[in-house]
């Protein structure tokens, strides 16, 4: 059965390890016949939440008036979500927890979801990225039926296009097409 996989690939450097990785789950996933879209948060236009609550009293929308209204819509259609982003001060990137957090405006909606984690950092301890998987796993906790399905470190990888030629290219290959 074909699904909606979203991928958000929250590297701030277009061509970045994660980034780079989040292009691999793609071809993975099109490749076994899912529909799938990579969206680089950071090409988007997304306010941070304010926590004004707008959204709770006008049906979902944000006071932001920005490109959150249509990546939410795709989180809540998407069967798949992947999570990317490479590891900053032992968390996510900016541009990706703003996403997370402007969710509130309809997060009830994103539900029944699987997730998979992509994480690449320049550290060569596996274990430093587990705070940032955290961050992943406190949002997916927040969504109704959401079940991991997959997670990627790379470790080691700092200059952009370092993964090339790495394990860690086929993995999220892989990941991709079993989805």
């Amino acid at each position: 059965m074909s699904k909606k996989v979203l991928i958000l690939s929250g590297s701030p450097r277009k061509g970045g390890n994660s980034d780079i990785l989040c292009d691999e789950f793609l071809r993975g996933a099109q490749d076994a016949g899912h529909k799938a879209e990579k969206i680089r948060v950071a090409e988007k236009k997304a306010a941070p939440c304010s926590g004004c609550y707008y959204c709770s009293t006008h049906g979902g929308a944000c006071v932001h008036k920005d490109n959150m209204a249509d990546i939410l819509q795709k989180m809540i259609d998407a069967d798949v979500i992947v999570l990317a982003s490479p590891v900053y001060f032992y968390s996510i990137s900016a541009q990706l927890k703003t996403v997370i957090d402007r969710t509130v405006a309809r997060w009830l909606e994103v539900k029944d979801k699987e997730f998979y984690y992509i994480t690449t950092m320049a550290d060569e301890e596996k274990s430093s990225a587990d705070t940032t998987l955290a961050c992943f796993r406190g949002y997916a906790d927040c969504v109704e039926g959401a079940a991991e399905k997959g997670v990627l470190v790379a470790c080691g990888v700092y200059e952009p296009g370092a993964v090339c030629g790495t394990p860690a290219m086929a993995q999220a290959y892989e990941m991709g097409k079993n989805v």
